[in-house]
C-alpha cells in the first residue's frame, strides 16, 4: 500500500484506491466539523472511540467512487500528513492488518479528484453495503459551521487578535488604527466579527455597553460550563491544547452550542450557535487566566 499524495494508490480489500488526502481521528486531533468531542466524531463514522485513535485515508477507486479507509496505524499516517504539509513526498505503507474498515463515501469535503478516473461519486448500494458517509452541512450556520469558525480562529490567531487591537485603537482618543487590513480577513472567513465594544466582556467590566445583555449572559454561561469541565471532566476531546508561540498554548473547548478558542497568555474568542456568524471576544480580566490554566492542565494534547 503506497500513499504519496493525490496520485497514490492504496489497497481497499482487493481493489485499488487513489488516495487524495488523509486526516487524523484521535482524542487530541480530529475533524471538529464532525463533533464537539472525540467520541462524537467517531460516532459520525460508526467507529468505537479507541484510545489511540485512527488515521482516515480518503480516496477514489478505479470507478471514481468515494471511499474512506480507516487504519489504526496512527503514527504512520501522522508522519505522512506532516510530510505532505511540508511539500514532501512520503510513501505511506500501512500493513494490511492495520486496516480497520473501508467505508463508502467521505466524511469531509475534498476539493480534488484522482486523475484518469470518473468524477467522484458514491459507490453503488450493492457495493457499499451501508449508507455512504457525507460531509456535514455547512451551508447554514449551526454546530458544524460554528466549529469550523473556531478552527479558523485557532489557525489564524494573530489575524483575529490584531482586529481587537485595531478596534480598541479606533475607539480610543488617538484615532490611530493605521491599518484597514483586517476587513478582508473578516469578509473571507465563515464567521463575522463583533469585536468593537466587546473586547472585555469576559471580565466583564461594569458600564461596557457593546454586545448587549443577552450576549453577555451567553458568554457567562459558556465560561461557567467551561469551568465545570475542570471539576467534572467532559467527553474526551472536548478540551484540547496545542502548540503556540513562546510558552503559551492554544486552547480549544467545545460544548452544547458553543466553541471557545484561547491563548493561555492572552484572551479568548467565543462562537455560539445562537449568534450566527459572530465572533465574541472575551477579555483577559481577573478570572480568565486561572480558568485557561486549569483547562490547559486537564486538556488532551497531541503526542
Amino acid at each position: 500500500m503506497a500513499v504519496t499524495g493525490e496520485d497514490a494508490v492504496a489497497a481497499r480489500g482487493d481493489d485499488a484506491l487513489y488516495v487524495l488526502t488523509a486526516v487524523l481521528l484521535t482524542p487530541a486531533q480530529f475533524p471538529s466539523v464532525l463533533g464537539d468531542d472525540y467520541p462524537e466524531a467517531c460516532a459520525a463514522l460508526g467507529l468505537p472511540p479507541l484510545a489511540d485513535g485512527y488515521g482516515l485515508v480518503l480516496g477514489q477507486d478505479g470507478d471514481g467512487a468515494r471511499w474512506t479507509v480507516v487504519v489504526d496505524d496512527v503514527s504512520l499516517v501522522a508522519v505522512a500528513i506532516a510530510s505532505w504539509d511540508c511539500g514532501m513526498e512520503y510513501d505511506l505503507s500501512p500493513d494490511e492488518g492495520s486496516v480497520v474498515a473501508a467505508l463508502p463515501g467521505w466524511p469531509l469535503a475534498v476539493a480534488v479528484a484522482a486523475p484518469g478516473v470518473p468524477a467522484p461519486h458514491d459507490p453503488a448500494p450493492e457495493t457499499a453495503g451501508r449508507p455512504p458517509l457525507s460531509p456535514p452541512d455547512t451551508g447554514a450556520w449551526g454546530p458544524a459551521q460554528r466549529r469550523l469558525g473556531a478552527d479558523e480562529i485557532a489557525l489564524q490567531w494573530s489575524t483575529w487578535r490584531e482586529q481587537i487591537v485595531d478596534a480598541e485603537s479606533a475607539d480610543g482618543d488617538d484615532g490611530d488604527d493605521g491599518d484597514d487590513g483586517d476587513d478582508g480577513a473578516a469578509d473571507e472567513s465563515p464567521v463575522g466579527d463583533s469585536s468593537t465594544g466587546d473586547t472585555a466582556v469576559g471580565a466583564p467590566p461594569a458600564g461596557e455597553n457593546g454586545g448587549g445583555t443577552g450576549i453577555r449572559s451567553s458568554i457567562r454561561r459558556v465560561l461557567t460550563e467551561a469551568r465545570a469541565y475542570v471539576d467534572t471532566p467532559p467527553p474526551l476531546g472536548r478540551v484540547r491544547s496545542s502548540f503556540a508561540p513562546g510558552d503559551a498554548r492554544t486552547l480549544r473547548a467545545d460544548g452544547p452550542g458553543w466553541s471557545l478558542v484561547a491563548r493561555t497568555d492572552d484572551m479568548a474568542f467565543v462562537l455560539l450557535d445562537e449568534e450566527p456568524g459572530e465572533v465574541l471576544p472575551v477579555g483577559r480580566g481577573p478570572e480568565l487566566p486561572g480558568l485557561l490554566a486549569a483547562l490547559d492542565r486537564m486538556a488532551v494534547r497531541p503526542s
